[in-house]
């Protein structure tokens, strides 16, 4: 049952007492939510330059901007949404919804990281910049109005994950593939879309007025368009580790050799949704589902392997 409980009262000072104001802050940046930045790193990876140390470095740091960028995003997002999350069984707990960081001081933050952050962003490259404020404007309208548009809403979503690809390959100024950029885009509509599942079914009658897009959806519809996704997903990768290009940049035709891994890893998570109740969030499962951790693990690692392993021993 749903929470009704009001927001708790400020004091006759100022904000309520809780978390500190610092504390609250970060929280409200959403750290946890971090790991889905982690696809910054695929340019580095996949563009070669995992062993150029300077290219280490600038794919860190645009790692650490999306992180910052995507902070804000939760930030404008939790302020319009505070009275909602409020009246949210777990969303209520927000450093926002419950006051622990008042509206202004989180719009204030908000100003002041993301145009620290473009700034670092154009600083690097200008290309890494554009990208950067695509983004940041791009999830802007998604939390203020994209959201509540039924199909364009995981659309957007998907978006996201492609320019935070496309921004890592700008940083390390590498050519990013086609064919990863499409993946990115794959991917992350067959995250989104399970999201948008459980939270209709964990939410039931009460759903539509949490995300009035949710109205718009059915554990049905989202069924199909999640078949198609991920039959996609893995035929696209499928075809990515046989296309001739990639056989030739890598110099290898065994990368085919690691379908196995996101075959295991979209099966496990549609366990996890459909037996499990799973699918909520997506960040959390990554690190607390051990067998979908070791596959993502076991892949990278594999995926290193066949790309950087002749060089490794040639030199």
């Amino acid at each position: 049952m749903l929470s009704t409980s009001p927001a708790r009262p400020a004091p006759p000072g100022g904000r309520p007492a809780g978390r500190p104001l610092v504390l609250s802050l970060v929280l409200a940046l959403r750290p946890s939510q971090w790991t889905k930045n982690l696809i910054v790193f695929a340019g580095l990876i996949f563009g070669e330059r995992l062993l150029d140390p300077g290219a280490v470095a600038q794919a860190t740091l645009a790692f650490g901007v999306f992180c910052l960028l995507s902070g804000v995003v939760y930030l404008i997002n939790d302020v319009r949404d505070r009275e909602a999350d409020r009246l949210h069984p777990l969303k209520s707990a927000r450093p926002i919804a419950s006051g622990d960081l008042p509206v202004p001081i989180a719009l204030l933050a908000a100003v002041v990281l993301g145009a620290g952050s473009l700034a670092v962003a154009f600083l690097m490259s200008r290309e890494f910049g554009a990208v950067s404020t695509t983004y940041l404007v791009l999830l802007g309208l998604y939390s203020v109005w994209l959201k509540h548009l039924v199909i364009l809403d995981v659309l957007t979503l998907a978006m996201g994950f492609v320019l935070r690809a496309w921004g890592g390959a700008a940083a390390v100024d590498v050519d990013m593939s086609h064919w990863l950029l499409l993946l990115a885009l794959l991917l992350a509509l067959f995250l989104a879309l399970s999201k948008r599942r459980a939270e209709l079914v964990g939410l039931a009658d009460d759903a539509r007025h949490h995300r009035p897009a949710l109205a718009e959806y059915s554990p049905q519809l989202l069924d199909q368009m999640v078949s198609v996704v991920t039959a996609s997903t893995l035929l696209a990768y499928a075809l990515y580790t046989i296309d001739p290009d990639t056989v030739a940049r890598f110099g290898t035709d065994r990368l085919v050799w690691t379908v196995p891994f996101p075959l295991y890893g979209i099966f496990r998570y549609l366990y996890l949704v459909h037996r499990r109740d799973g699918g909520g969030n997506p960040s959390e499962i990554l690190v607390t589902d051990r067998p979908i951790l070791a596959c993502v693990l076991l892949w990278g690692a594999a995926i290193v392997l066949l790309v950087y392993g002749p060089r490794l021993s040639a030199g």
